[in-house]
């Protein structure tokens, strides 16, 4: 319970604080909204006082001046219009506000992910960053618009009911204030048996849409391997799941909220016409008086029954808002340059000096790997699966900061150059290539503003794709749907090629590039490759040792560790593990 406590406490105030931060600097609009609010409750709170004033003036002496009638009348029209028109500007002013919020911790949430490191995404599902750049957001939009506006509004609307109470009968107007901390204590107590359900709800969400995520993204798989119903069953369990802790806040909902405050509302007035009826015992009690006495008395509970009804929202809000900032506090972030230096990659010279790495800080993953390549030199990587070959590649890049040792390219070590000098001149192909939605020729771009549409139309000859891309109906400014769906993995591969080497990179990595793609496809290409690797340097991994026989230096890895080191033909010399994984393949081949 003490942890419960200090967690209301923290996202109640800590909160709170950092989402008004972010409504500061429309201060102006906000102080213009309230003062609209203020003048609207005010001509609100005015309207039984010219009732009374009919009732007991006018009505009850059967007395009708018409001047005097229709001056109140107009006067009363007034008031509701001013009401009405400053309710409905100060709503318009509030949701300006939150839009503006809203927009701003988008685009800050998406701009942390950007920047946060690779291990942080091997961690989180992808379907819980987007619920929360998302639905988390959303909620905190609904803390603007059907929360914060409507407190402040049946805030002060409040006060002046007890104003105008107090002017009425102050002894029932005391009574009513009395009630105050009665409803500060129910909304105490709501908070503190909805905050689990609510964090429990949120997490079930992000499950959900990650379910969803995942299943969409594998639909080939799931549909391939008859996997449906299995899929169903495990997305209607997370669903199931997620409707349980609604159900709990909706059980909470109906006990806390309006039916207590109506059976508050009820015993009140009760007490209230008891009251009048005692009194009418002993002197007489004017029927304006009674009737505006009860018409804000139903306006008194009026604002509070919102305000209860509200905590809801504002609890989700508030639940939502702390995943967002939690998200905003994440401290793994990528590894960028170190020093206020801007070396320069320039000839492509990569050193690997005792480099040891684990992801998890305990299960070492590369073991004192060393090795040099020089500039223009082709290495390869080989080893079986888990053997550390894509470690060295994420060392390499930056992905992961090595646990001991040190990476040097050109003399330098790896941490001191700035990202956009390394991004640039390391050119990474991976197995499985990614597009984006846009033309060709943004997707050979991408990352690469200066390559102009001539540089564009060259690195697709240069890999060879051109021949594909001259078949489609806009050539390269034909649309790529989602991922390009429409291509053939092979082609997919190609463009990734042709964006590669569209940056002129000093350093190619090769991340098993030519996997997907198909044996006539993987000779063109190698052409073209063994032209790119011409004045580069060349990282590759390849499971087909067939495909990096001319490499100058092949590395053979085993548990993190290099067993065995030299060219093609003096590898199958010692008679050791590339031996006979060669030998395995190539039975393997002949069998086929």
């Amino acid at each position: 319970m003490e942890h419960a406590e200090e967690y209301v406490y923290t996202v109640g105030k800590g909160v709170l604080r950092r989402l008004v931060h972010y409504a500061s600097p429309h201060k102006n609009v906000v102080a213009g909204a309230m003062g609209i609010l203020v003048l609207a409750t005010v001509t609100d709170v005015l309207g039984p006082i010219l009732m009374k004033t009919f009732i007991d003036k006018y009505l009850a002496v059967q007395s009708f001046p018409p001047t005097d009638i229709i001056l109140l009348a107009v006067s009363y029209l007034v008031l509701q219009w001013i009401t009405a028109t400053g309710n409905y500007t100060q709503m318009i002013l509030f949701q300006r506000v939150s839009q503006h919020v809203i927009q701003t911790l988008r685009v800050q949430v998406f701009s942390k992910v950007q920047r946060l490191s690779v291990s942080f995404f091997d961690r989180t599902p992808a379907g819980s960053l987007i619920s929360r750049i998302t639905n988390d957001t959303q909620a905190i939009e609904d803390l603007f618009t059907s929360a914060l506006a409507p407190f402040l509004q049946n805030g002060i609307l409040t006060i002046g009911i007890l104003i105008s109470m107090f002017a009425l009968s102050v002894q029932l107007a005391l009574i009513c204030l009395l009630l105050i901390p009665v409803f500060l204590f129910i909304m105490a107590m709501y908070r503190r048996l909805s905050f689990r359900v609510f964090h429990l709800a949120r997490h079930r969400l992000s499950e959900l849409n990650a379910s969803l995520n995942e299943s969409l993204q594998g639909m080939y798989l799931i549909q391939a391997m008859r996997q449906e119903a299995r899929l169903i069953q495990q997305f209607s369990s997370v669903n199931n799941a997620y409707k349980q802790a609604r159900v709990r806040n909706i059980k909470i909902n109906s006990m806390m909220l309006r039916p207590l405050v109506d059976i508050i509302y009820y015993a009140t007035l009760i007490l209230v016409i008891a009251f009048f009826g005692f009194h009418s015992l002993t002197s007489v009690v004017d029927v304006g008086v009674i009737y505006a006495f009860v018409n804000y008395l139903e306006r008194f509970f009026e604002p509070i029954n919102t305000i209860m009804e509200r905590l809801n929202i504002l609890q989700q809000a508030l639940v939502a808002a702390d995943r967002v900032f939690r998200l905003l506090d994440e401290t793994s972030l990528a590894d960028v340059g170190k020093g206020g230096e801007h070396p320069r990659i320039t000839r492509g010279d990569v050193v690997f000096e005792n480099v040891s790495f684990s992801y998890d800080g305990v299960h070492p993953v590369l073991s004192k790997i060393s090795f040099h390549v020089k500039p223009g030199q082709t290495v390869a990587l080989v080893g079986h699966t888990g053997s550390g070959k894509s470690s060295i590649v994420n060392l390499l890049m930056r992905f992961y900061p090595y646990t001991s040792g040190q990476i040097r390219i050109d003399g330098v070590p790896l941490e001191r150059y700035q990202d956009g000098e390394l991004r640039s001149q390391l050119g990474l192909v991976l197995q499985d290539s990614t597009l984006f939605t846009g033309t060709i020729a943004d997707n050979i771009r991408f990352g690469r503003n200066g390559v102009d549409d001539d540089k564009v139309q060259w690195a697709a000859r240069f890999v060879q794709a051109d021949p594909f891309i001259a078949q489609l109906p806009d050539s390269f400014q034909h649309r790529i749907k989602e991922r390009g769906a429409a291509f053939s993995s092979g082609q997919r591969q190609l463009l990734s090629f042709a964006r590669t080497i569209a940056g002129d990179p000093k350093v190619l990595i090769l991340d098993e590039a030519t996997a997907s793609i198909d044996t006539e496809t993987e000779e063109a290409i190698q052409t073209s490759l063994r032209r790119m690797r011409m004045g580069r340097t060349t990282i590759a991994i390849a499971h087909r040792l067939s495909t990096i026989q001319d490499a100058d230096l092949i590395l053979v890895l085993q548990h993190g560790e290099i067993v065995e080191r030299g060219t093609h033909q003096e590898l199958l010399n010692h008679g050791g593990l590339y031996h006979k994984m060669y030998l395995l393949q190539k039975g393997v081949g002949e069998r086929a």
